[in-house]
């Protein structure tokens, strides 16, 4: 007997094979405020069923026909135990949360830590850390405090909120649960704006009469 699993088919590919075909130029801001909604409440469903992905990043992040974001390759996923602690070194080091570089004990914290790196590869349209080979980026996180760079026209609350998922201390990142109301916030204040733009641009046109 042969076993199988069916899956739903992402149309898009991967977030990264996505960036990489835009010739890594930024998503626009709308569609990547959405998309990291995906990923954050889907997130939030895996660590309230007490899971750790341990390999979060662009390309296991699949795109549907819809251009909703999928979470995939949970192979190196497990239950997350509060007691013993978890050491083993998984995952990838471009989006690798500090603690598990360096083989420390860790918790849900290290996915959030690269959900801020996945926030930022939206953002941008980059690799993180593209200077730099897997090993010498992971060297920089944990021994220079190397972060990639927020571009300035950023929004304040998506730049808190990469800031925060990054941070050197575990503790100091926010459960998904909430980054999912921060992105909230930033996709109203995206509406809001072009709204805004828009009534101005129709205030500067010429009345017609039909």
């Amino acid at each position: 007997m042969v076993w199988c699993i069916v899956t739903e088919y992402a149309k898009g590919g991967s977030v990264r094979q996505f960036l990489t075909r835009r010739q890594n130029r930024a998503v626009p801001l709308k569609l990547a405020v959405k998309q990291a909604l995906d990923v954050a409440r889907g997130m939030a469903y895996v660590h309230g069923l007490g899971f750790i992905h341990r390999d979060l990043k662009s390309d296991n992040l699949l795109i549907a026909a819809d251009r909703s974001i999928k979470i995939a390759d949970f192979g190196v996923a497990r239950i997350e135990v509060q007691t013993e602690g978890m050491t083993p070194e998984t995952g990838t080091y471009r989006w690798m949360a500090p603690e598990m570089i360096q083989h420390r004990p860790y918790t849900q914290k290290v996915d959030v830590y690269s959900f801020g790196i996945v926030l930022w590869e939206l953002i941008t349209g980059l690799l993180p850390f593209q200077n730099m080979t897997a090993v010498q980026a992971a060297f920089a996180v944990v021994n220079k405090g190397v972060r990639p760079v927020i571009p300035n026209d950023c929004l304040p609350v998506l730049r808190e909120i990469m800031t925060r998922c990054w941070d050197i201390n575990p503790e100091v990142r926010p459960p998904f649960t909430d980054i999912v109301k921060m992105l909230e916030i930033a996709e109203t204040d995206i509406l809001t704006t072009v709204r805004k733009a828009r009534c101005r641009w129709c205030m500067t046109q010429p009345m017609t009469i039909d």
